[in-house]
């Protein structure tokens, strides 16, 4: 900008200077002819339509203009108004004392980071939750922000409207019915000595806790079935709440174990043939016990390796991390946050409250 309008700036001196040997008579002509013009470039334009001038063609003409009375201005045949050629004026200066007294932070103060996250939590919880509910829950805990806060928190997150997040995904209609599922599998390995050994584990889904059923070298129907019946009784002790069992087609479960689980009100579901995804949350554990312990762990005899199964549940119920619990261990879930969630419907309803 600074190059143009300096090359406009010499432009119109060498102009002026040829004015000085024009008559009287030849600049009158001269500004007919130019203030005709003009009639007919604002004839053909309309009134409609703006003539744009780039910035330097402002400063230019500003500093050519701001000179005339206001009164021969106003008398001046212009493509814009008199009041525009004033502003352009105006406008440098008033750049220029904002930069210096512009204040630091304008407006409003920004919202808490604890609030923002808050909010942002109830509407990723809560799928049919907009601005307008999730300001109503804020009210409900006491937080004063405004609805329009919530809204342009919302748009800076990138979460779309309620109605666009009201479907059901599986993933979460799974995880709501996480409480009611168990799972389990047939682990294989081989000892020191060459004899192969089976371990028999299940898994809960909502807490990821595992119980290692027990481990032989021949898993029989008689062994299968007690190895069961120990896990109801168990699950009994313990209060689990479980209606489903997941496991595969292996032909090391006999019928038999159907029925076990049936008298205690948990029903069978089979996965399909060769997709372990639909167990994928055992099999995961599978991969994780062959990674961090059978492989790294020489294994004498089934006396080793039930030792060995029986530090490695601890361990794993205890005090692994566990991205599935927000980094916690199944039998040690984290402190319980500021804002407690209580769930109802199996996780289809939040209701939200302070921790005591």
């Amino acid at each position: 900008m600074l190059l143009r309008l300096a090359y406009l700036t010499v432009t119109n001196a060498f102009a002026a200077l040829r004015l000085l040997r024009m008559s009287d008579q030849d600049k009158d002509v001269e500004i007919l002819v130019l203030r005709h013009q003009i009639a007919v470039l604002e004839r053909q334009l309309g009134a409609d339509t703006r003539v744009r001038f780039a910035p330097e063609d402002r400063a230019l003409l500003a500093a050519l203009l701001t000179s005339l009375p206001r009164a021969v201005l106003h008398r001046l045949r212009l493509l814009v108004r008199p009041d525009t050629v004033l502003r352009w004026h105006r406008d440098p200066m008033r750049r220029r004392h904002g930069r210096i007294c512009r204040p630091k932070r304008p407006g409003r103060p920004p919202t808490v980071c604890s609030i923002r996250a808050l909010i942002l939590r109830l509407v990723r919880e809560n799928p049919s939750c907009g601005y307008r509910r999730g300001h109503g829950e804020l009210t409900t805990l006491g937080i004063k922000v405004a609805p329009s806060t919530v809204w342009e928190i919302l748009k800076q997150a990138g979460l779309d409207p309620a109605p666009e997040r009201a479907s059901t995904t599986w993933a979460d209609f799974l995880r709501s019915q996480a409480d009611a599922i168990l799972a389990c599998d047939f682990i294989e390995t081989v000892t020191l000595s060459g004899q192969r050994q089976y371990v028999l584990a299940a898994i809960e889904h909502a807490t990821r806790r595992v119980r290692v059923l027990g481990t032989t070298a021949h898993p029989s129907a008689n062994w299968v079935t007690q190895a069961i019946k120990n896990l109801v009784m168990d699950l009994d002790d313990a209060g689990c709440r479980a209606r489903f069992l997941l496991r595969d087609r292996d032909g090391k479960f006999p019928a038999i174990v159907d029925e076990v689980l049936a008298e205690a009100g948990i029903t069978t579901v089979l996965t399909g043939i060769r997709i372990p995804r639909m167990n994928s949350i055992m099999e995961r554990w599978v991969q994780s016990c062959r990674h961090e312990l059978l492989d790294r762990c020489l294994v004498w005899n089934e006396r080793h390796l039930r030792h060995a199964l029986r530090e490695y549940e601890r361990f794993y119920n205890r005090h692994r991390a566990h991205q599935a619990l927000n980094h916690a261990a199944p039998l040690h879930p984290v402190p319980d946050p500021i804002i407690r969630r209580r769930d109802r419907l199996g996780g289809i309803l939040h209701e939200y409250s302070h921790a005591a």
